[in-house]
């Protein structure tokens, strides 16, 4: 661990890692049990696998948070009591991998040279796959653990070869022979997505531990130990790899077309028939519990099925009780089931009962029909489904609608694919009997139509403010050399900042600090202070970003920073890494997830923070993207109610938002800058928009971040029937937009595609290009002058930032 800075810890830190203690377990997923564990007491332990001392709290890039310290495995388990048996194993580990990382990185290096590039631009991202090796698993223990991990981030895709999604012949070797050598044995599951563990099937207890931020060893230890229990789901399908489905393409350098449609994860295997290993929405307890439902109730719109939960077993523990609903298929083809509400119980008891409502609105069932531009409830039956997974539901209820609804009137705005959404040849058949059928009115339901007529009001400060001026508040602050860094330490007011908007004191208008995320605020951990700012010691870029640079670059960045060498006194801003955004999720916990929005809300007032990029809240359509394990789920539900949870925990701060991103269809790493999301109208407000409205309705975030990608042939950030029609208009959005960070050197290579242009950003209605720069200050001055954005729309987007710069640091 690296905790020997704990006793000097301050307050808010303890309290915030107590939080992460003790609501860790809920993240975790117990997939398999045959009773072993909880163990009654620390024992002996051999402990084995690369993420026994390598634990992993979180991916890589913007998601990497400079914390204090950081509880590992190995770690975790000795604090707790346990005698490891197997440091010998673990120190020979260590000399294996740090010789296989080293020939990975200059690989790497030499094959960008190769290329005429820079591995830092070329390798973002880029993770080891986990070399092979014989290591003999000789050490004596009452107990085995095996921890295997898993990393990946920001840059690279993830690929189906052993090591990565694949296990190893070691990984498979070693697990299936301390399963058989040890009757306490426990695979513990250290990743940030999906494993295919297919060849390791038969292994009797498996536990997804996934990577829960400073506190990850300590939470592992409280559930061997039988302190907490894990009351995890899924929140996406876990299946072999050739089980997934082949009908979409992915990680295609310029286009990829989601031919899937609406199909995506458990939609998929629903209806198809086809059983995964572990469902989504599947997880154990150390306890069971039984399900007992009432009667379905609809009064004004919205349905309610009550649910009796009772702890059947004899340890406490917590359930999370699932409700889907089967949409009759029509005219539209229709996923045999989704998720429509979820809840999830106290700590129980054993004995002990508690009745939970789910609920939700009838007009949320609503499919969209491009060829009417309209969300339309069709006649027929909507069956409700109870069950504490995809895969395990039943049907409890039928709400038989007596026509077509037309629930909401909007317009098609984004875009036609090349190709024509996949439909399922049919759905699973099945005969209901003795379920409760209530009738529903189609008239009863009332359309809505959206109004495209924005009002847009101008701040009066606006309007004396010059064209340089305009075109300034349009971008993020520069210096005449460009920003300091890509990453880290943008601005002089805090150290390790990711950006800041332009200050015109004489104005009025005070500029907006913006920090990475979204495991927590990534800023640097110590700092100097001056007359002329802030200058934090370090380079304030990720290590995983730092091992890619050329050596004596690398060498002058750790020796001198970003900002100079450091003088004066140093003074620390510590910041606490929270669970991985999926691992969140699989906790099916919406105070926690407020929780955790609360401990960053606080560290941002704490730094002078005001707008933390995150949460990230992309779907998960493909186990290989690089960045899921920052997101929450493959379902918008899950997706849309985290990032809404973890908004109202930020945003209970005065002078604090969030930034939700990355808007929208961002779901590969591969030439990510440039590469063009082919999408269905239908799949993209079905499936990759749902979770912003959701996000927006329920917590009005007051910063959203627009994506790299281009959505069918245009880039997201320019356009304006993305941000303005839908957006704004359809989910009534307040609060501004901003690009994801453009840097110049990022579209260096060849591509189909080229840049985005900050004119035509700024006419789109995206009201921030960050992080800025003097080619995008020229860009919005050309713009000016040839009419490719007008000044009074520059004034628009202007008095959105002035706006909310007044909202975020007023006293």
């Amino acid at each position: 661990m690296n905790d020997k800075g704990a006793i000097e810890m301050n307050d808010y830190e303890r309290e915030h890692k107590e939080i992460l203690r003790r609501f860790g377990a809920e993240c975790a997923v117990l997939l398999k049990s045959d009773g072993a564990f909880p163990l009654d007491a620390p024992c002996a332990l051999a402990l084995y696998g690369n993420g026994a001392r390598r634990t992993i709290k979180g991916g890589t890039g913007s998601g990497e948070v400079n914390s204090r310290y950081f509880v590992t495995v190995e770690d975790g388990l000795a604090t707790a009591g346990f005698r490891i048996t197997t440091k010998a194993w673990m120190d020979r580990y260590e000399k294996i991998y740090a010789q296989s990382k080293k020939r990975f990185i200059r690989e790497l290096k030499r094959s960008a040279l190769r290329r005429g590039t820079l591995a830092i631009l070329d390798s973002m991202g880029a993770v080891m796959p986990e070399p092979e090796y014989a290591l003999p698993l000789d050490a004596p223990g009452d107990a085995a653990v095996y921890v295997l991990s898993r990393i990946s981030g920001e840059g690279s895709d993830r690929k189906p070869v052993p090591g990565d999604i694949l296990l190893t012949g070691t990984e498979k070797r070693n697990i299936l022979e301390l399963n058989e050598k040890y009757k306490n044995f426990l695979l513990v599951l250290n990743v940030g997505g999906v494993v295919d563990l297919s060849p390791v099937t038969e292994v009797r207890n498996i536990l997804l531990l996934s990577q829960l931020g400073v506190e990850t060893g300590s939470i592992l230890a409280d559930i061997l130990l039988g302190k907490t229990t894990p009351s995890g789901k899924l929140t996406t399908t876990w299946a072999a790899w050739e089980d997934y489905p082949r009908i979409g393409e992915f990680g295609d350098k310029n286009d990829t077309r989601y031919k899937e449609g609406v199909y995506v994860g458990y939609r998929w295997f629903d209806t198809v028939g086809k059983e995964p290993l572990f469902p989504f929405g599947f997880g154990l307890s150390y306890t069971s519990f039984t399900l007992v439902p009432g009667k379905a109730k609809a009064e004004n719109g919205n349905i309610s099925l009550d649910v009796s939960v009772k702890n059947a077993g004899s340890l406490s523990g917590k359930e999370v009780v699932q409700l889907y609903v089967s949409a009759p298929p029509g005219r539209l083809d229709k996923p045999f089931q989704s998720l429509a509400a979820f809840e999830k119980t106290n700590e129980l008891a054993p004995g002990e009962e508690q009745t939970l409502t789910l609920s939700f609105a009838l007009r949320d069932l609503a499919s969209y029909d491009p060829d009417r531009a309209a969300w339309i409830l069709e006649g027929g039956d909507y069956v409700l489904r109870l069950g504490t997974s995809s895969w395990d539901t039943k049907a409890e209820a039928v709400l038989r609608l007596d026509g077509e609804a037309l629930v909401r009137k909007v317009r098609n705005c984004l875009g036609r694919p090349d190709f024509a959404d996949w439909q399922p040849a049919a759905r699973p058949s099945e005969t209901l009997s003795d379920v409760p059928v209530r009738k529903i009115h189609a008239a009863d339901i009332q359309t809505e139509t959206v109004d495209y007529a924005l009002s847009r009001e101008v701040d009066p400060r606006i309007g004396i403010l010059s064209d340089e001026e305009l075109c300034l508040l349009n971008i993020g602050t520069f210096k005449q050399k460009g920003s300091k860094t890509v990453i880290g330490n943008a601005t002089d007011a805090v150290a390790g900042a990711a950006g800041e908007t332009v200050c015109l004191r004489e104005k009025g208008i005070p500029s907006l600090v913006m920090a990475d995320g979204p495991a927590g605020l990534r800023l640097s951990r110590q700092y100097t202070r001056d007359e002329k700012g802030v200058h934090a010691i370090g380079s304030g870029m990720p290590e995983s970003v730092m091992e890619l640079m050329p050596a004596p670059a690398a060498l002058a960045m750790k020796l001198f920073g970003g900002n100079g060498k450091a003088k004066g006194e140093i003074l620390e801003q510590n910041c606490t890494a929270i669970p991985i955004g999926t691992a969140l999720a699989q906790s099916w916990n919406l105070d926690f997830a407020r929780r955790c929005g609360d401990i960053v809300g606080d560290e941002m007032e704490r730094f002078g923070v005001h707008l933390w990029l995150a949460p990230a809240l992309n779907i998960h359509r493909d186990i290989r993207c690089g960045r899921n394990f920052e997101y929450f789920s493959e379902d918008p539900l899950i997706s849309g109610r985290f990032a809404a949870a973890i908004t109202r925990g930020v945003q209970k701060h005065p002078g604090r938002g969030t930034t939700v991103k990355h808007f929208a269809a961002n779901n590969q790493e591969t030439n990510r800058y440039s590469s063009n999301s082919q999408v269905s109208e239908r799949a993209m407000r079905e499936i990759y928009l749902r979770g912003f409205e959701i996000a927006v309705k329920e917590s009005q975030p007051h910063a959203l971040m627009t994506s790299y990608n281009l959505l069918n042939g245009i880039h997201t950030c320019e356009r304006r029937d993305l941000i303005e029609d839908v957006l704004r208009a359809d989910f009534g959005y307040q609060g501004i937009v901003m690009t994801d960070w453009i840097i110049g050197a990022m579209y260096s290579g060849k591509s189909k595609y080229s840049a985005p242009d900050a004119a035509k950003t700024a006419a789109a209605g995206n009201d921030l290009t960050m992080p800025g720069g003097p080619g995008d200050y020229k860009a919005l001055r050309k713009g000016l002058r040839k009419g490719t954005v007008t000044r009074r729309q520059l004034r628009i987007n202007a008095a959105r930032i002035v706006r909310m710069a007044a909202k975020l640091t007023e006293k």
